[in-house]
C-alpha cells in the first residue's frame, strides 16, 4: 500500500471510507503525508455511523448512541489497497475500510464483514461462489424543475425515449463512456458490456465474474461511485435510484451466481439444461427467503414504484428457465456455465448486504436440502404465485420478524437495519414527491 503513493506523488489527499448499511460512504480526508498511519493503526470513528439514515443523521433511538456512549471502532484497509478516484479534478487515492472491535474481532454491524462471514461458510464447505453483476443507471439532467436526458456532448439533442439496444444511444454519450472505461481500468473494476435500456437516458453495465464474492461487491459499490462521480464532471447527474421516472421501467441490479466445488467445477453443472439437485436446492433457499429479506433488495421508499406487475421487475416468488418475469431466472448457454440469475433488486442497494443475502439464503437452501416449487413458463405476473411485499412498511416488518434470515445475517445487522429504516421512513413522510427524488437521485 505505502508503494501506490511512493509511486504516485502527485496525489495530497486520500480519502478513507466503508459502506455504510445504505452503501454510502462513510469516512475522512487525510493528507497523503499522513497516510501510513491510517494504513498501519487504522482510522476511528463511532460504529453508530454504518447505520446512519439516508441524509446522514443518527438514529434516534439506537443503544450505540447515547445508551453506549456512541464509541468507536477501528476501521482498518481491506484487501483492495489504495486507488485512484477519477472523477475528482485533484489527484487523490482512496483507500476502502471496513470496521472492527477494538480487541480486534469484526464489528457485525459492517454489511462487508456480513457478506465475509457468508463466505467463509462456503470455504469451510469446501466451496467458491463465483459472482457477476448487471448494473442499471440513469444519465439526468436534474438543473431545472424536472428530470429530463441530458442533452447529447455530440449532437445537442435530447432523446426523450426509451432507446433499448441502441447504439445511437450509446454514441451519443461517447465521451462518457469512454472516461468511464477508462476509469474502471484505472480502479480495477472489471466493466464489460455496456447497453442502452428501457428507461429514459437508462443505461446498463456489466461487471465480469468474479470467484471473489467479497472483490465483486467490492466493485459494484466502487462502480456505483465512480459513474455517479463521472457524471458530474460531465455535467449531468448519474443514479442508480430505483424508479426515478413513473412512466419507464426503473433500475435493476441483476447478479448472476454458480458455485465451484474445490476441483474447480460447477456444481451447478449437470451437463444439461435443467442444472443440478444443488441447484435447485440454491433455488428453494433464495426463494424461501425471498419475501422476508425484499427489504434488503428494495431498501427505500421508492424502490417499491420499481416493483410493478409488467415493468420488467419481478413480483412474484418464483424461478424458471430463461423467463425474465419470474424473480430467479436459470439462464440458457453451455451447461459448465449453469448459474442461477436473481433479478428481485434494484440499483438503489447496498452491494455487500445484497450479496451476503443471495448467496447467504442458496446456503441455507443446500445445507437444508430444499426443494422448490415447480419452474414456471409463461408471464408470471398473469400467475396467482406468492408476491414480493408491495410496500416499504411491509418489508420492513417481514424483515425484522424473519426466523430465516438470522441464519445467515447477523443479529447486529437486523436491528441496525429495521432502526434505520423506520426512522427513514417516518421522516420522508414530510417529504414532497420532488423532494424524494431529490433525496434518492445523488444518494443511492
Amino acid at each position: 500500500m505505502k508503494d501506490y503513493l511512493r509511486k504516485h506523488p502527485q496525489v495530497r489527499t486520500i480519502r478513507v471510507a466503508a459502506a455504510d448499511l445504505n452503501g454510502q460512504a462513510r469516512g475522512k480526508r487525510i493528507p497523503s503525508r499522513y497516510a501510513e498511519k491510517a494504513v498501519k493503526d487504522g482510522t476511528r470513528f463511532p460504529f453508530s455511523v454504518l447505520s446512519l439514515d439516508i441524509w446522514g443523521e443518527d438514529i434516534d433511538d439506537s443503544p450505540m448512541v447515547f445508551e453506549q456512549g456512541d464509541q468507536d471502532g477501528v476501521l482498518k484497509p481491506t484487501e483492495r489497497g489504495f486507488m485512484p478516484m477519477p472523477w475528482l479534478e485533484a489527484p487523490t487515492a482512496l483507500l476502502p475500510i471496513w470496521m472492527f472491535r477494538e480487541n480486534g474481532a469484526p464489528y457485525e454491524g459492517d454489511p462487508r464483514h456480513a457478506l465475509n462471514a457468508v463466505v467463509k461458510r462456503y470455504k469451510a464447505r469446501g466451496l467458491t461462489p463465483v459472482v457477476a453483476m448487471e448494473l442499471e443507471f440513469f444519465l439526468i439532467d436534474d438543473s431545472g424543475k424536472t428530470l429530463q436526458v441530458p442533452p447529447s456532448p455530440r449532437s445537442g439533442k435530447r432523446r426523450k425515449a426509451a432507446e433499448t439496444l441502441s447504439i445511437r444511444a450509446l454514441d451519443a454519450f461517447d465521451t462518457f463512456f469512454t472516461d468511464l472505461y477508462d476509469a474502471c481500468e484505472a480502479m480495477d473494476i472489471p466493466a464489460d458490456t455496456s447497453t442502452s435500456e428501457t428507461g429514459l437516458g437508462q443505461f446498463e453495465v456489466n461487471l465480469m465474474h468474479c470467484d471473489d464474492a467479497l472483490r465483486a461487491a467490492d466493485d459494484a459499490w466502487l462502480f456505483k461511485m465512480l459513474v455517479k462521480g463521472l457524471a458530474r464532471r460531465h455535467g449531468f447527474a448519474a443514479s442508480f435510484m430505483a424508479k426515478p421516472y413513473a412512466e419507464y421501467s426503473g433500475s435493476g441490479l441483476h447478479t448472476h451466481f454458480s458455485v465451484l466445488d474445490a476441483a474447480g467445477d460447477n456444481i451447478f453443472d449437470s451437463g444439461g439444461p435443467k442444472g443440478t439437485a444443488a441447484l435447485k436446492q440454491a433455488v428453494a433457499g433464495c426463494l424461501a427467503a425471498m419475501h422476508d429479506s425484499t427489504l434488503v433488495f428494495a431498501p427505500h421508499e421508492n424502490s417499491y414504484e420499481r416493483l410493478v406487475p409488467g415493468r420488467h421487475a419481478p413480483t412474484a416468488i418464483c424461478w424458471g428457465y430463461e423467463n425474465r418475469t419470474a424473480a430467479i431466472r436459470i439462464p440458457a448457454g453451455s451447461p459448465s456455465a449453469r448459474r442461477i440469475e436473481h433479478r428481485v433488486a434494484g440499483g438503489d442497494v447496498n452491494p455487500y448486504l445484497m450479496l451476503a443475502t443471495i448467496l447467504g439464503a442458496a446456503l441455507v437452501g443446500m445445507e437444508d436440502e430444499m426443494e422448490p416449487p415447480p419452474p414456471v413458463t409463461g408471464n408470471a405476473y398473469a400467475m396467482d404465485l406468492p408476491q414480493i411485499p408491495s410496500s416499504w412498511e411491509a418489508a420492513i416488518d417481514a424483515f425484522e420478524n424473519s426466523d430465516m434470515l438470522y441464519r445467515f445475517l447477523p443479529k447486529e445487522l437486523i436491528r441496525n437495519f429495521v432502526l434505520t429504516k423506520r426512522q427513514e421512513m417516518h421522516y420522508i413522510s414530510d417529504l414532497t414527491p420532488e423532494e424524494r427524488i431529490e433525496l434518492y437521485l445523488d444518494t443511492v
